[in-house]
């Protein structure tokens, strides 16, 4: 009975899209290269809610989970190894407002989340980012960190994950863009209660049309699409998995020449193997220092 109150639980925090130790969201344009000794300060603010649990290619009724994540994330620029170089680190604080699975309410170990350190570095640098390519490759390394209870739906994963990732901007001439993004997520098997918590490997990647209106503002639409993230407690397949195609629409711009202002609507459109999102809804403000 433990390990599968475990397990159910598991399932519910494991597929929260905002938790940086399972998934690494990138924006568009974030892969842009910023001058050596820029630093910039940003804040989130994220609802998602759910009212389908879909596991298995079936529903369980009377599921729900709605989660508010706050995420305080620091950017310092700079250079290495004769490249442009980017050093971040990403701090989530989440609340769980309901956490609900086939009519049972779940218990929850919510507040400060997982760290994420990330270290980037531009092998391809465009000398006309207009019409260019911009190649970044990042590594990022996510500490447990966080509030975590393994028969909880928790603010933490209780484990290390490492997720190296690529990104490409495409200059296309007249102000448009293309902005992909792969990574994986690559979590450390770990123990709780004497039950074994496996993952597997979970592939992502992240595709955006950008449209700029000058430097100031920028209009982008895109798709996120997850794979893999197998679950196994005790070697049991609790058919939890990371598979979510999730459509994405942003707007920012710049309010002042050092703070941005951005927001952004997504929707799932297909999951298996966790929470479906209605939507999610999220606010981010940036400063440059």
């Amino acid at each position: 009975m433990k390990t599968k109150r475990a397990a159910l639980a598991l399932s519910a925090l494991m597929t929260l899209a905002a938790m940086p130790a399972h998934a690494i969201d990138v924006a568009p344009g974030d892969y842009a290269i910023m001058p050596s000794g820029t630093n910039i300060g940003l804040l989130y603010f994220q609802h998602q809610s759910s009212g389908t649990f879909e596991i298995g290619g079936g529903k369980v009724p009377d599921s729900k989970i709605e989660a508010n994540v706050m995420v305080l994330r620091g950017l310092h620029y700079s250079q290495a190894f004769g490249m442009p170089a980017l050093y971040q680190a990403v701090l989530p604080v989440v609340g769980f407002e309901s956490a609900r699975i086939g009519g049972a309410d779940m218990p929850k170990a919510q507040g400060i989340g997982d760290l994420t350190l990330g270290f980037s570095v531009w092998p391809v640098q465009p000398s006309n980012p207009e019409t260019g390519t911009t190649l970044g490759l990042t590594a990022f390394l996510t500490a447990p960190t966080g509030n975590y209870d393994a028969a909880k739906v928790s603010a933490g994963s209780g484990t290390w994950t490492l997720t190296p990732q690529i990104g490409l901007i495409q200059g296309l001439g007249g102000g448009v863009y293309l902005d992909m993004v792969a990574d994986v997520a690559l979590t450390r098997d770990h123990t709780e209660n004497g039950d074994k918590i496996e993952r597997s490997p979970a592939p992502q990647v992240q595709a955006y049309l950008r449209k700029q209106f000058g430097q100031k503002t920028s209009v982008s639409f895109g798709v996120s699409s997850q794979r893999g993230g197998k679950v196994k407690v005790n070697g049991v397949d609790t058919g939890q998995r990371t598979e979510r195609d999730q459509l994405r629409l942003y707007a920012n711009t710049f309010v002042s020449p050092t703070l941005q202002v951005q927001g952004m609507l997504a929707k799932d459109v297909h999951v298996d193997g966790g929470f479906k999102n209605d939507y999610v809804a999220e606010l981010r403000l940036l400063k440059v220092f």
